[in-house]
């Protein structure tokens, strides 16, 4: 699986849910690094709190590695 966007060609970030809000479609994740963000994850099946999603321009795209 590529990490790179067919778009944009930018790179995608394996980031970690620390938290979910499925009724928004949304979660807060974490990457190495401590940082979080909101990311929307209406694309992808599976996402809980541990789930490693791969991650580009706010969007989850894939899930890398189950909770």
């Amino acid at each position: 699986m590529s990490t790179h966007c067919i778009t944009c060609s930018d790179e995608g970030a394996p980031l970690t849910v620390v938290a979910l809000d499925a009724a928004r479609g949304l979660a807060l994740c974490e990457n190495a690094a401590g940082l979080r963000s909101s990311v929307e994850v209406a694309l992808v099946d599976g996402a809980r709190p541990g789930t490693v999603l791969l991650v580009h321009a706010g969007t989850a795209l894939a899930v890398l590695e189950p909770a």
